[in-house]
Protein backbone atom coordinates (compact mmCIF):
# COMPACT_ATOMS: atom_id res chain seq x y z
CA UNK A 1 0.00 0.00 0.00
CA UNK A 2 1.44 3.20 -0.77
CA UNK A 3 1.25 6.01 1.68
CA UNK A 4 2.17 9.57 1.51
CA UNK A 5 3.01 12.02 4.37
CA UNK A 6 3.69 15.21 3.43
CA UNK A 7 5.15 18.20 6.07
CA UNK A 8 6.72 21.77 5.90
CA UNK A 9 3.71 23.66 5.90
CA UNK A 10 3.09 26.71 7.95
CA UNK A 11 2.14 30.20 8.49
CA UNK A 12 4.79 32.73 6.24
CA UNK A 13 5.01 36.50 5.52
CA UNK A 14 4.42 37.77 1.80
CA UNK A 15 7.83 37.45 -0.06
CA UNK A 16 9.11 34.33 2.38
CA UNK A 17 9.47 30.92 1.66
CA UNK A 18 8.68 27.19 2.67
CA UNK A 19 9.74 24.33 1.91
CA UNK A 20 6.99 21.46 1.38
CA UNK A 21 8.14 17.52 2.06
CA UNK A 22 6.22 14.58 1.01
CA UNK A 23 7.58 11.20 2.66
CA UNK A 24 6.42 7.88 0.01
CA UNK A 25 6.42 4.14 1.18
CA UNK A 26 6.94 1.44 -1.23
CA UNK A 27 10.33 0.08 -3.05
CA UNK A 28 8.78 1.65 -6.55
CA UNK A 29 9.03 5.19 -5.83
CA UNK A 30 11.56 6.34 -8.52
CA UNK A 31 9.90 4.61 -11.44
CA UNK A 32 6.37 6.92 -10.56
CA UNK A 33 5.51 10.70 -11.26
CA UNK A 34 4.64 12.84 -8.58
CA UNK A 35 2.71 15.98 -7.90
CA UNK A 36 2.51 18.60 -5.91
CA UNK A 37 -1.49 20.23 -5.66
CA UNK A 38 -3.36 22.70 -3.88
CA UNK A 39 -7.03 23.65 -3.16
CA UNK A 40 -8.06 26.89 -1.51
CA UNK A 41 -11.23 27.33 0.75
CA UNK A 42 -14.26 27.35 -1.58
CA UNK A 43 -11.85 26.26 -4.58
CA UNK A 44 -11.34 23.70 -6.66
CA UNK A 45 -8.08 21.64 -6.39
CA UNK A 46 -5.17 22.46 -9.02
CA UNK A 47 -1.79 21.41 -10.28
CA UNK A 48 0.59 22.94 -8.98
CA UNK A 49 3.86 21.20 -9.93
CA UNK A 50 5.06 17.38 -11.35
CA UNK A 51 7.93 15.65 -11.77
CA UNK A 52 8.71 11.93 -13.52
CA UNK A 53 9.81 9.04 -12.09
CA UNK A 54 13.17 9.73 -13.42
CA UNK A 55 13.37 13.53 -12.11
CA UNK A 56 14.68 14.79 -15.23
CA UNK A 57 11.24 16.30 -16.41
CA UNK A 58 9.32 18.31 -14.43
CA UNK A 59 6.14 20.75 -15.47
CA UNK A 60 4.34 23.90 -13.06
CA UNK A 61 1.15 25.57 -13.42
CA UNK A 62 1.85 29.19 -14.61
CA UNK A 63 0.71 31.00 -11.77
CA UNK A 64 3.80 29.69 -9.71
CA UNK A 65 6.19 28.97 -12.93
CA UNK A 66 9.98 30.70 -11.62
CA UNK A 67 9.09 30.60 -7.98
CA UNK A 68 8.34 27.00 -7.48
CA UNK A 69 10.68 24.18 -8.13
CA UNK A 70 9.77 20.67 -7.66
CA UNK A 71 12.63 17.70 -6.74
CA UNK A 72 12.74 14.50 -5.76
CA UNK A 73 15.59 12.66 -3.68
CA UNK A 74 15.20 8.91 -4.64
CA UNK A 75 17.67 7.64 -1.72
CA UNK A 76 15.24 9.09 1.05
CA UNK A 77 12.01 8.27 -0.96
CA UNK A 78 10.77 12.21 -0.79
CA UNK A 79 9.62 14.58 -2.84
CA UNK A 80 10.13 18.52 -2.03
CA UNK A 81 8.27 21.41 -3.33
CA UNK A 82 10.39 24.56 -3.05
CA UNK A 83 8.09 27.71 -2.69
CA UNK A 84 9.90 31.44 -2.91
CA UNK A 85 8.43 34.85 -3.57
CA UNK A 86 5.58 33.85 -1.44
CA UNK A 87 1.98 35.02 -2.25
CA UNK A 88 -1.39 35.63 -0.10
CA UNK A 89 -2.85 33.60 -3.27
CA UNK A 90 -0.60 30.86 -2.65
CA UNK A 91 -2.96 30.32 0.60
CA UNK A 92 -3.79 26.51 0.83
CA UNK A 93 -4.05 22.89 1.62
CA UNK A 94 -0.56 21.15 -0.11
CA UNK A 95 -1.32 17.90 -1.25
CA UNK A 96 1.43 15.48 -2.62
CA UNK A 97 0.19 12.74 -5.17
CA UNK A 98 1.24 9.86 -6.95
CA UNK A 99 1.07 8.71 -10.41
CA UNK A 100 0.78 5.44 -11.78
CA UNK A 101 3.16 5.82 -14.83
CA UNK A 102 6.34 8.05 -15.00
CA UNK A 103 5.60 10.37 -17.04
CA UNK A 104 5.04 13.95 -15.62
CA UNK A 105 1.36 15.46 -15.80
CA UNK A 106 -1.46 17.04 -14.34
CA UNK A 107 -3.81 14.26 -14.16
CA UNK A 108 -3.69 10.59 -13.54
CA UNK A 109 -2.69 10.26 -10.18
CA UNK A 110 -4.11 7.59 -7.90
CA UNK A 111 -2.19 7.98 -4.36
CA UNK A 112 -3.02 10.95 -1.90
CA UNK A 113 -1.24 12.42 1.17
CA UNK A 114 -3.49 14.17 3.82
CA UNK A 115 -2.27 17.63 3.22
CA UNK A 116 -0.51 20.44 4.57
CA UNK A 117 -1.57 23.76 5.69
CA UNK A 118 0.39 26.97 3.87
CA UNK A 119 -0.94 30.21 5.21
CA UNK A 120 0.65 33.42 3.44
CA UNK A 121 0.02 36.67 5.55
CA UNK A 122 -0.04 39.91 3.98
Amino acid sequence: QVQLVESGGGLVQAGGSLRLSCSASGRTFSIFAMGWFRQAPGKEREFVAGISGGGGTTSYADSVKGRFAISKDTGKNTVYLKMNSLKPEDTAVYYCARKTTAVVGTSGYAYWGQGTQVTVSL
